[in-house]
């Protein structure tokens, strides 16, 4: 079976291995829109692709609030 990414990822997971505490996912969104990286246009977006990598078991945390935060676990340490 062949997993499909969308366009931006790894830039995705990067934001949330610089941050220094977990993010919202218009903090994200921010974040990614100033390293101009394509592919998530609006905080639903990415909410919408981390609550799947979630799903799917991937290396992010979503700590519960209003709104929600994201961050990576602590095994995803990205350095």
């Amino acid at each position: 079976m062949i997993s499909t990414r969308p366009p931006g990822f790894e830039q995705l997971l990067d934001v949330l291995a610089d941050a220094d505490e977990p993010l919202t996912a218009r903090e994200i969104c921010d974040r990614l829109d100033e390293r101009d990286v394509e592919g998530f246009e609006t905080p639903y977006r990415v909410a919408t692709v981390l609550g799947q990598i979630v799903e799917r078991g991937g290396p992010i945390l979503v700590v519960e609030g209003s709104p929600y935060r994201y961050r990576l676990t602590e095994s995803a340490n990205r350095d």
